[in-house]
C-alpha cells in the first residue's frame, strides 16, 4: 500500500503540538476590525485548541505524519 500524504491545506492551517493536541488560528481577524467589539478581536487573538474528537479527525485523515 502507497503512504498517505499530508493535506497540504491542512498543514497551512493545524498544528499538533507534543502532546498530540491539535491548534488551529481562530477566525474573524481578516477584515471588517471597525464592526468587531473590542472583546471579540481580543478573544480571537492567537492559537486555539480543538476539541479532541476534531482533532482526532485532523490527525487521522489530513495530518498522518503530523
Amino acid at each position: 500500500m502507497p503512504k498517505i500524504k499530508t493535506k497540504s491545506g491542512a498543514k497551512k492551517r493545524f498544528k499538533v503540538t507534543g502532546t498530540g493536541k491539535v491548534l488551529y488560528q481562530q477566525s474573524g481577524k481578516r477584515h471588517g476590525m471597525i464592526k468587531r467589539t473590542t472583546k471579540q478581536i481580543r478573544d480571537h487573538r492567537g492559537m486555539a485548541v480543538l476539541f479532541k474528537s476534531d482533532g482526532d479527525k485532523i490527525k487521522k485523515y489530513y495530518l498522518p505524519n503530523g
